[in-house]
């Protein structure tokens, strides 16, 4: 809550039941603004366009589909603007759906108020609340502005979408002697009052509430790119400015040899169509793709496309507590009945002393649990509600032919002062409440007494109760959630609970959870210094309030860790956005914390989570393999292309043969490499954040892979160098059995795509290669069993260097299992 009053807007108003005139009302709303907590900008078609074509990749992609139509080669450009649909469509619907999350953060306000004003009490639309002004709130209304109590009449407060408090709070008024940051004097706009009457004095409005910081920050938070796209945008434009060179070099030295203007226009063309490297954009969003569909297949729906590459990557998981890990519901977790009192007699007693139509989920929760006909045929006279000042309700019930009966409920000290006991008796229930209040429960005690007179009393009674036990409850831990934060542990991921809630309470849900192995180190944020390595062995941090998480968030990045948060209220909102990967839960969560986040958990069990991030780092393992695969083969064929021209001789490749190539390269590149994540285990992940797509040993095994390949094709070439159409054949088998050796040393050939593919791409060279029809039409010519050999012995052979990189990829695994990373 706030932590100071400001004096100069209240002054003369505190204490006192004054509301304003309209004539000081409008003097306020020109110095504070209105009381509009949520400002949306309407939605332009300019602003459409200029937040979808901000991304230079696609440009890139439509330049370099513009390119080969100017060209002539009409299919690669159908292909590039094709993969351009998805992408412009993605960033048109997260835009759309950025001015979505922002109406839904407004759907938990009030519209209108009930305000002193003029002398009069009238409605009034929140949007003209000023700072000073006297409101009332009733049961069931949303509170309309950040303000200070001044009456409360009964009064319990949902505070979960703000602190994550899944119980009602109780408030008290504000008086001179108070602390002015404690949060019982203060209430929220974004809270609801359950139950009772409550009157504020409004303090701040607009953006100034804390529910409008949330909105703030929300709407203010970028998405910046991912280190993978970064990665990817920098091969390309490195490929790219290497390509061009290469072309013009060799239409220069084309001109130079004196082959013409049109030969070295062909041999330009044709090198700019083998090394443009249009497929890496392409793939990257084809492999995005099919991880958005086996993620959902697990339950986690993906907003953007791209959080299915940080999912991989996550290092720590930032879980809210409430409705994240635990149910977000009370459960009784402990029945403590007194000597000579049963379990069903101790609810039936509870029910008596609840009422169903009070609002309060407590009473929900008894009367759900009590034995059919616990009220019998007798009738209720009379209720004293609880306040904060009594911390008890009692109600008096007319048993027919016997003495009326009265049953209370409330704070268990209170309550035990009522029913006259030994005191050493009185010092075991003291010492029972305060273990189940330790374990995170919250303790309700019941006592009840019979009266002289049948008739209802008009003061409440105040001792000769018989005590009869305690229930206590709590929010109970979900299902898997335990087995889920082992994994985590177990895979180097650090799991942090992240709650508004007692210390004690987030120590037990964390224990039950199995955090710290089983003796969470739980902090508060006020405690924390500001240092970043403060955070190092903390497993709990509570009492956090939502500015608070957002700077944990921001901690946690500054330290190193790829941070993904989990939440499902309006209170998770900006941390969700700041977060590498926000995660939200699709059944219980706010619409707020939804939209705003990258993936939404469909069946809201903490255990998708880990799922989803085997299968993001799957992800980026696949893509790792196939954009080796892209540059193995793409080197040599880009080397060869330009140095046998540039040595003087004929063009290698023709344009035909560029496309039979790429016919071959494409779907490898797409469907070899979509292997499933590894059962029982997730694949290692680089944590540097700074990290580039490939290491320095998987470069090396790349260029060495690359030069052996360039190398044999080159020398297959030489062998059949006194025959054109021969040695262009050779070189052409070479390559094409190089490039099957390597997708198979890639793949492993794990998948049936992969198995296809190594069968389809010699398949289709022997085709056109020894049906003489055919190798006339693509200018080839039937090799003989010496030429097959020599191309399948230089092929395999060069090929197999890219178990350099498998290597490298098995020995970094081992290490990321022989040594994950500790949990904290």
């Amino acid at each position: 809550m706030h932590a100071r009053i400001p004096d100069e807007r209240l002054a003369g108003l505190l204490g006192t039941g004054n509301g304003l005139s309209t004539a000081d009302a409008e003097v306020r709303r020109a110095r504070h603004g209105r009381n509009d907590i949520v400002e949306a900008p309407p939605p332009t078609l300019w602003r459409l366009l200029r937040d979808t074509l901000r991304d230079p990749m696609l440009w890139f992609l439509l330049g370099t589909a513009a390119l080969f139509a100017w060209l002539g080669d009409r299919v690669e450009a159908i292909i590039l603007l094709v993969a351009l649909v998805p992408l412009l469509g993605m960033d048109a619907y997260l835009h759309r759906r950025t001015q979505a999350s922002t109406r839904g953060l407004a759907g938990r306000l009030a519209t209108s108020a009930q305000v002193l004003r003029d002398g009069r009490w009238r409605p009034l639309p929140a949007g003209e609340l000023v700072p000073g002004d006297l409101v009332e709130v009733h049961a069931g209304e949303a509170v309309p502005a950040d303000g200070l109590v001044q009456a409360v009449d009964h009064v319990q407060l949902d505070e979960a979408m703000l602190s994550g408090e899944s119980l009602p709070v109780s408030k008290r008024p504000w008086s001179v002697d108070a602390d002015p940051a404690d949060p019982a004097h203060w209430v929220a706009a974004g809270t609801r009052l359950l139950t009772g009457q409550l009157r504020i004095r409004i303090a701040y409005t607009g953006g100034e509430t804390l529910y409008g910081g949330i909105v703030r920050l929300a709407v203010q938070g970028t998405h910046a790119r991912t280190p993978l796209q970064q990665a990817i945008a920098r091969l390309v434009r490195t490929l790219l400015i290497a390509a061009l060179a290469i072309c013009a070099l060799l239409a220069a030295i084309r001109l130079s040899q004196g082959h013409g203007l049109v030969d070295a226009l062909l041999s330009a063309v044709t090198l700019a169509v083998a090394a443009l490297p249009e497929e890496f954009p392409v793939v990257f969003t084809f492999f995005l793709g099919a991880g958005v569909y086996r993620l959902a297949r697990r339950q986690a729906l993906v907003r953007r496309a791209v959080a299915v590459e940080n999912i991989g990557r996550v290092t720590c998981i930032c879980s809210d507590k409430t409705g994240t890990m635990t149910e977000g519901r009370l459960a009784l977790a402990h029945s403590d009945p007194a000597l000579g009192t049963s379990d069903a007699a101790l609810l039936g007693l509870a029910a008596l002393a609840c009422r169903a139509d009070s609002g309060d989920p407590l009473d929900a929760a008894i009367l759900a649990l009590a034995p059919a006909g616990a009220d019998g045929l007798a009738q209720r006279r009379r209720v004293f509600p609880f306040t904060e000042a009594r911390r008890r309700e009692t109600a008096i019930w007319q048993q027919p032919g016997a003495p009326a009966l009265a049953v209370t409920k409330g704070a268990p000290e209170t309550v035990l002062g009522l029913c006259a006991m030994p005191e050493a008796m009185r010092a075991q229930w003291r010492e029972r409440v305060h273990a189940h209040a330790d374990a995170g429960h919250k303790v309700i005690a019941f006592a009840a007494r019979e009266l002289a007179s049948p008739s209802a009393p008009d003061v409440e009674p105040d001792a000769g109760f018989v005590f009869r036990g305690l229930l206590a409850f709590a929010d109970p831990l979900r299902a898997g959630v335990r087995e889920a934060v082992r994994a985590c542990r177990d895979a180097g991921i650090r799991v942090l609970m992240v709650t508004g809630d007692h210390p004690g309470t987030a120590r037990a849900i964390a224990a039950e959870a199995g955090l710290g192995d089983g003796r969470p180190v739980v902090a508060t944020m006020a405690a924390l210094a500001d240092a970043d390595d403060a955070l190092d062995g903390v497993d709990v941090v509570a009492r956090a309030v939502p500015a608070q998480k957002l700077e944990l968030v921001q901690r946690l990045q500054r330290h190193g860790e790829i941070v993904a948060v989990t939440g499902d209220g309006v209170n998770d909102a900006p941390a969700l956005q700041a977060a590498d990967v926000g995660i939200a839960m699709g059944g219980s969560g706010s619409q707020s914390s939804r939209e705003l986040a990258a993936i939404v958990l469909l069946d809201d069990n903490f255990r998708t989570i880990v799922g989803a991030i085997a299968e993001g780092r799957q992800l980026f393992r696949n893509l790792q393999s196939s954009f080796a695969y892209l540059l193995m083969v793409h080197l040599p064929l880009v080397l060869t292309a330009a140095i046998v021209p540039m040595a003087g001789g004929p063009l290698l490749y023709l344009p035909i043969h560029i496309v039979w190539l790429e016919l071959l390269i494409h779907p490898t590149a797409l469907l070899a490499f979509q292997d499933p994540p590894p059962s029982g285990r997730m694949a290692p992940v680089d944590r540097d954040r700074r990290a580039t797509f490939f290491g320095r040993r998987a470069w090396t095994a790349i260029v060495a892979t690359g030069l052996a390949m360039t190398a044999a094709v080159l020398l297959a070439y030489a062998a059949g160098a006194d025959d054109a159409e021969r040695a262009r054949t050779l070189a052409l088998a070479t390559l094409v059995l190089a490039g099957t050796t390597v997708a198979a040393t890639l793949s492993a050939l794990r998948s049936r795509a992969a198995r296809v593919i190594a069968f389809a791409a010699p398949a289709s060279l022997l085709l056109l290669v020894q049906v003489p029809a055919l190798a006339a039409w693509v200018h080839l010519r039937p090799l003989d069993l010496h030429g097959w050999a020599l191309a399948t012995i230089a092929g395999v052979a060069s090929g197999l260097v890219a178990v350099l990189f498998t290597a490298g990829a098995r020995r970094a695994g081992r290490r990321a299992h022989v040594a994950p990373r500790p949990s904290g």
